[in-house]
């Protein structure tokens, strides 16, 4: 996917690096060496050290280029890591990592491919940020993954989510989701709305807290797309799109755990 890659240490304005890379803060790493400057939301991504994170966040945020900027900072400071990239569709996988090549290239480097993924980034210190195509039969073979980031989460077939989570066993890795939402069901839906676990970091940023973009697009937005899509799209709530043959909150209003089941 890429051309050429530098044997050489990354650098900034051709000044010697003083610190050492595993010690490096990831806000202050994104702001010095991949010119890119968070705004107070994604420096609470970049700083987080929870290994499961949720990004329920509109659309034109920006969560693909702070999960790049988070892939590229774990694959700089940790060596031989394996960062993966998986989404519904290879193009939608390969738009991320091109995004993380982008910010390589500011580290004074050429990016290149690890010569066994099309879709891939290759460092000198051995770490890797490998994209993944959509299909859960294909995605099959690694191991030790240091990161997973699920890009457009809630359009990932659960089947390919339950084939990649295994993947973070031997290294114990981190997982991140990143989506807005796509009705009430899913993975996506259930580890936001349903899964208790402590470990979840979860961030919502509606667009109406997204400086960058104008309340007179939004209204536009709103009066031509509809109040449930507007919803969906720009407020990262999780509606009835009118996918389902019955409304989530019926279903779930139906089920009595207290019911004992009979034995035959």
């Amino acid at each position: 996917m890429f051309e050429t890659f530098d044997d050489c240490e990354p650098r900034v304005d051709g000044e010697k690096r003083t610190e050492t890379r595993d010690a490096m803060d990831a806000v202050e790493f994104a702001r010095k060496r991949l010119k890119f400057e968070p705004d107070e939301r994604q420096i609470e991504v970049l700083r987080s050290s929870a290994k499961r994170g949720i990004l329920n966040c509109t659309r034109q945020w920006g969560k693909s280029t702070v999960a790049a900027a988070k892939a590229v900072h774990r694959a700089f400071t940790q060596d031989k890591s394996l960062v993966l990239v998986a989404s519904p569709t290879d193009r939608q996988s390969a738009e991320l990592v091109r995004k993380a090549a982008e910010m390589v290239a500011t580290l004074g480097n050429t990016p290149r491919g690890d010569g066994d993924n099309q879709t891939s980034l290759l460092f000198p210190n051995g770490s890797r940020i490998v994209g993944l195509p959509g299909m859960e039969a294909t995605v099959r073979g690694f191991s030790a993954v240091s990161l997973l980031l699920i890009d457009e989460a809630s359009r990932v077939d659960d089947a390919m989510y339950k084939a990649l989570r295994p993947m973070l066993a031997v290294g114990d890795g981190d997982l991140w989701l990143m989506s807005t939402p796509n009705g009430k069901r899913g993975f996506f839906y259930e580890c936001w709305a349903h899964d208790a676990a402590d470990d979840w970091f979860r961030v919502s940023v509606p667009a109406t807290e997204c400086a960058r973009i104008s309340p007179e697009f939004l209204e536009s937005e709103r009066r031509a797309a509809g109040p449930v899509w507007f919803a969906q799209e720009f407020m990262g709530e999780f509606v009835d799109n009118g996918t389902e043959s019955f409304e989530r909150g019926l279903v779930e209003a139906a089920v009595d755990d207290s019911f004992e089941p009979l034995d035959l």
